[in-house]
């Protein structure tokens, strides 16, 4: 790549600020952390018009370039679009590409060939969610192989996604990195009181209101009788979704849809002061909403499969179907020692394995490994010493 400024190009988002979920999250954090370090940082964001005019502009926010891209279709095809005319404009720059996810995987090959390093995020097992038809299902499975071989380089933010990966690619190839998540020592009570809500007197679900997250399972579990307290159930609700019906059917009134909040404040303070936090998700990796809990010090009560218990650790509380997990909801009002327990192993999972700062270090040791620019830096300092 010649001596030149560190440079990185991330993919795969919708754009930053981040406003959308874990990925954007994510893209922020490594934008900001990699600029302070003297990078260039380009990520493409993606702009939804009516008409397109100038299809790609940029712009600069806090030392990143943010590359616009305007899209005038909606639905797949829009995203689509986004990721062929992203890969379009990463192939004509100097810069290593960190691709998030694989669901465009189809156009890195054009990448691969213009000559550009590649990091893909392999992301969670896209394909094996339910809610996908099967003709979607094997649109990402053929994506996952793509992406596995048209990068130079994976990364698993789980050691059980490394283990799928490896199936596609030599471990060699695959560096294992967690998502990352920020300490919540403190949070007003003013949302939740706004709603209703008293500290440790509710159980929260952060989640998409989908059957692989097993949301109906939670719901029916608490609501089999009074249960004292409140179950608020996060996540958008669709009338004309039959599975979100059977979740709004299934609840009992202690139970609290509030629709999705994005808010940042009410978020820690729903989290934060919540006595429990469920966690149904089946598929995936190194879940971010399961990130944040651990850090919010949260008693969790998960479903018990190799990704909650990575994440999670041992202390917590894994359900594998209505009856245990009704069980454990139980035991989660009654056993204050235990959630306190659960509290505390939490918070110490999330410092030990969940740092940001760490995770962060982590994808800039990769990025420059790959850029060359670790090689370059060792020559410069020779050639300085000699």
């Amino acid at each position: 790549m010649g001596t030149h400024k560190r440079s990185l190009i991330i993919l795969g988002t919708r754009g930053i600020p981040a406003r959308h979920g874990g990925f954007e999250t994510f893209a922020e954090k490594l934008a900001l952390f990699l600029v302070q370090r003297g990078w260039h940082v380009g990520v493409y964001c993606q702009n939804e018009v009516e008409t397109v005019g100038e299809r790609i502009t940029t712009s600069t926010w806090n030392g990143v370039e943010l590359i616009h891209v305007d899209v005038a279709s909606r639905g797949p095809k829009a995203t689509l679009e986004f990721d062929w005319h992203c890969v379009r404009d990463a192939a004509r720059r100097d810069s290593v590409s960190l691709v998030l996810g694989y669901n465009g995987a189809i156009f890195l090959p054009y990448l691969r060939l213009a000559g550009r390093q590649i990091l893909t995020n392999m992301d969670g097992i896209e394909w094996k969610r339910p809610k996908w038809s099967l003709a979607v299902r094997a649109w990402f499975w053929v994506n996952e192989w793509i992406a596995a071989w048209a990068s130079q380089r994976l990364v698993a933010d789980h050691p059980a996604i490394a283990d799928h990966v490896s199936t596609r690619r030599p471990r060699s190839a695959i560096a294992t990195i967690p998502y990352g998540g920020d300490p919540v020592s403190a949070a007003s009570t003013a949302p939740i009181l706004a709603m209703g809500l008293q500290p440790g007197g509710y159980m929260t679900s952060i989640a998409r209101i989908e059957p692989d997250n097993n949301i109906l399972t939670m719901v029916e579990a608490f609501s089999r009788k009074r249960r004292g307290l409140k179950l608020v159930v996060l996540g958008s609700l669709l009338d004309d979704n039959p599975y979100h019906r059977a979740v709004r059917a299934a609840a009992s009134d202690e139970v609290m849809f509030p629709g999705g909040i994005y808010d940042t404040e009410t978020i820690r303070s729903l989290r934060f002061h919540a006595r429990t936090y469920l966690h149904g998700h089946t598929v995936g990796g190194t879940n971010p909403s399961l990130v944040e809990a651990l850090w919010a010090g949260n008693a969790v009560i998960a479903h018990d499969n190799p990704f909650n218990r990575g994440t999670a650790g041992p202390d917590q509380f894994y359900f594998s179907d209505g009856d245990s997990c009704e069980r454990l909801i139980e035991t989660a009002i009654v056993n204050d020692i235990a959630v306190r327990g659960a509290g505390r192993s939490a918070l110490a999972r999330a410092g030990e394995r969940f740092a940001w700062t760490t995770v962060l270090q982590a994808y800039e040791a990769e990025i420059e490994a790959l850029g060359g620019y670790a090689a370059e830096a060792r020559e410069a300092r020779e050639r300085a010493v000699a």
